[in-house]
C-alpha cells in the first residue's frame, strides 16, 4: 500500500546544549513526548530544526535518534531532504534510505534560483521518478520566492511517487481551495500554517505539519480528531482558541519562540539557537497566549 501521510506531524526543533553542541538527550525526550501526546509522526530536519546550521554528522545523529523513536512507537518518520539542486536532492534522498527507517522525504520548492513554474514542476517530476522514497512537497512561497498555481499542484498530485504536500502559503487562497477540491485517495494536503490549520482541516486537509506542535501537540491532535469525527461546533471553537497561541509561538523567526517556551517549561535544557537566528523576544505576549491553553 502506498504511504499516505495523515494526522499531525511534528517538525522537531534541534535542542542545543550550553556548549553549543546537539543535545541528543533533549531531542530524544522531545520526540517521545510529542508522539505520546498523539502525533501521527515526526519530521526531522525540517525548517524548524535549523538544518542549514547543522554539520553532516549532526544531521545523521538527528535522523538516527528520530528514526529510533519512531520505530519504537511504530509511527512514520519524514525527513527534510530538498534543496535548489535537483540532482543533489535525489542524492540526498538516496542517502536517507541507507541511514535510517524513513517513510518519506519532505522536499521544498527550489529556492533562490527562482526557476519558472514549469521548471519547478520539472524539478519535482525528475526527483520523484528517481527517488526511492515517497515525496511530500513543501510549498512555502515566502521562503522560496516561488508561487505554484493549482494546475501545477494538481498535475504533481497525480504522480504515483508524490503522496502529499505541506501547503504553507500564508493564506487560505484560491489555489489551495482548488487543490482541495480535487479528491484523491493517494495524495494528502497537509496544513502548514499553524494559525490556519482549522480552516484547512474543515476544507478537507488530511493532516498538518506544525512547528508550534513542539509545544502543544496534544491540543492540535484534539483539533484534528474533532474535525475527523464531524464535531464541527467544537472543532471550530477549539480551532479559534488555538489561533492566539499559534501566532504567539511564531511571533519571532521560527523556532526561536518555540525553543524559548520549551525551555521555560523545562522540556529542553536551553533556548539556544544558532546564528543567524537570535534568541526570541516578546515573551510577555507568548506567556499570555499560552496561558489561554493552560500550557504554562
Amino acid at each position: 500500500m502506498t504511504f499516505r501521510p495523515s494526522g499531525l506531524f511534528v517538525p522537531l526543533v534541534t535542542p542545543f546544549a550550553d556548549s553549543g553542541e546537539l543535545d541528543v538527550v533533549d531531542l530524544e525526550r522531545l520526540a517521545h513526548t510529542v508522539i505520546e501526546e498523539g502525533a501521527a509522526g515526526i519530521v526531522a530536519l525540517g525548517t524548524t530544526a535549523e538544518p542549514a546550521t547543522l554539520s553532516v554528522q549532526e544531521r545523521r545523529d538527528v535522523i538516527q535518534i528520530c528514526s529510533r523513536v519512531c520505530r519504537e512507537h511504530k509511527v512514520p518518520l519524514l525527513v527534510g531532504a530538498g534543496s535548489n539542486d535537483t540532482v543533489g536532492t535525489v542524492r540526498a534522498i538516496e542517502e536517507l534510505t541507507s541511514e535510517a527507517d524513513v517513510a518519506g522525504a519532505l522536499v521544498v520548492v527550489p529556492y533562490y534560483t527562482r526557476p519558472s513554474e514549469a521548471g519547478v514542476v520539472a524539478h519535482f517530476e525528475y526527483v520523484a521518478e528517481r527517488s526511492p522514497l515517497p515525496l511530500i512537497l513543501y510549498n512555502v512561497p515566502y521562503r522560496t520566492g516561488q508561487q505554484l498555481g493549482w494546475e501545477s499542484l494538481v498535475r504533481l498530485s497525480g504522480h504515483p511517487q508524490i503522496v502529499g504536500i505541506k501547503q504553507a502559503v500564508g493564506a487560505v487562497d484560491i489555489d489551495t481551495a482548488r487543490l482541495l477540491a480535487e479528491p484523491s485517495d493517494s495524495f494528502s494536503v497537509l496544513a502548514g500554517e499553524d494559525a490556519l490549520v482549522s480552516p484547512l482541516l474543515a476544507m478537507g486537509a488530511t493532516g498538518a505539519i506544525l512547528a508550534t506542535a513542539n509545544v502543544c501537540a496534544r491540543e492540535f491532535v484534539e483539533l484534528f480528531q474533532l474535525w475527523r469525527c464531524g464535531n464541527t461546533v467544537r472543532a471550530r471553537a477549539w480551532g479559534n482558541q488555538l489561533v492566539g497561541p499559534a501566532c504567539a509561538l511564531m511571533a519571532d523567526p521560527n523556532p526561536t519562540v518555540i525553543k524559548a517556551v520549551l525551555h521555560a517549561q523545562g522540556r529542553i535544557s536551553t533556548p539556544n539557537v544558532r546564528l543567524p537566528l537570535l534568541p526570541a523576544g516578546k515573551r510577555s505576549a507568548i506567556v499570555s497566549a499560552l496561558q489561554q491553553l493552560r500550557l504554562q
